[in-house]
Parts: C-alpha cells; structure tokens; sequence
C-alpha cells in the first residue's frame, strides 16, 4: 500500500538545495571580488612604477 500524507523527503533535499546554492553563490562572489582587488592593486602598482619611471 501506499503511503498516505506528503512526500517524506522533499522538505529536507530543498532545504539543502537552498543551502548549497547559497554557499555556491557566496564562493563565486568572493573569488569575483578576489579578482578586483587584485586588479585594483596591480593597477596602483603600475600606475606607481610610471610615475617613479
């Protein structure tokens, strides 16, 4: 027989899907502004070598 009520798992597996998609997230924007102020930084440093050139 079928069970009756609803789906045993589905809360739980979207929860953790929330979850997941959340740190994902957080993880590409933090290599993302990685990114930038590394570029920031180099562009400072080259700007600083033109002028002391």
């Amino acid at each position: 027989m079928a069970k009756k009520g609803k789906a045993k798992n589905t809360v739980n597996k979207a929860k953790h899907s929330k979850l997941l998609n959340r740190k994902i997230s957080k993880l590409k924007q933090k290599k993302i502004d990685h990114k930038l102020r590394l570029k920031e930084l180099n562009r400072k440093m080259n700007e600083q070598k033109n002028n002391d050139a």
